[in-house]
Parts: C-alpha cells; sequence; structure tokens
C-alpha cells in the first residue's frame, strides 16, 4: 500500500477511536481494516465487566468485514493515544491469521508509527491446515 492509502486507514482508525468503550483499562483502541476489494471496515475495543467478554478493536473490524462478506484482508491499522505504537495483542494475532496470514500492519500513537507482517508477530500460527 502506498502513504496516502496507510493515510486514509489510519485516518478510519483514529476515527473508530473516538467511539472505543475502555472504562476499565482506559486503553481505548480504534482499528481499519482494508480488504482486497478496497473496501474499509472499521472497530473499536468494547470493554465489559465480565473482562473476558470484552473485544479488542482489531477483532471488531475483522468481524465488521467478514459479516459484510469480505475475507482477504490486506492490510490493518491501529490508533491508540498510548505513549507508543502497539501491536495486536494475542488472541487478535490469532484471529487475524485465520483470514491474512501475513497481513500488513501499522501502528499509530500521536505522530510516530510501527510498521509490522503478522507472520512475524506470529509466526507458525496455528490454522486450519492443522485441522486436518
Amino acid at each position: 500500500m502506498d502513504e496516502s492509502a496507510w493515510g486514509a486507514l489510519q485516518r478510519a482508525a483514529t476515527k473508530a477511536l473516538a467511539h472505543a468503550y475502555a472504562p476499565y483499562s482506559g486503553f481505548a483502541v480504534g482499528a481499519a481494516i482494508q480488504t482486497k476489494s478496497g473496501a474499509v471496515f472499521t472497530g473499536c475495543n468494547v470493554e465489559n465487566a465480565s473482562y473476558g467478554a470484552t473485544i479488542c478493536a482489531e477483532r471488531a473490524a475483522m468481524a465488521a468485514a467478514v459479516a459484510a462478506g469480505e475475507r482477504e484482508l490486506v492490510a490493518l491499522a491501529i490508533s491508540s493515544k498510548a505513549k507508543r505504537p502497539t501491536p495486536p495483542c494475542g488472541i487478535c494475532r490469532q484471529c487475524l491469521a485465520e483470514l491474512a496470514p501475513s497481513l500488513s500492519i501499522r501502528s499509530y500513537a500521536g505522530s510516530t508509527h510501527a510498521q509490522y507482517n503478522l507472520s512475524s508477530l506470529l509466526p507458525d500460527a496455528f490454522g486450519p491446515n492443522h485441522l486436518g
């Protein structure tokens, strides 16, 4: 993806960040996923008093894409107000690897960003090929 496409994806993730519900951790996150068709789907983290029921922004965006019939994910932007860019958590890495094991990811915090490839964040991921 070129820089202008990443910029648009970052803006979508930052817009989603404004809708995050994070009363327990105070760690609000927004995410935007672009699919092969060019469609963009957003999500934000939604915490729950039963902590295990919390959903991360990355999985919310992925679920929105899947619900719209999209399965080919090409890029993910994450936006937070953290002091430094943060990669997806382990559960999100596993979920994203189901559809896009080599997903290109950028995480933004303020004016800085970090870039990752999902396969380097989750090498030798467990997947459908392991189920026989």
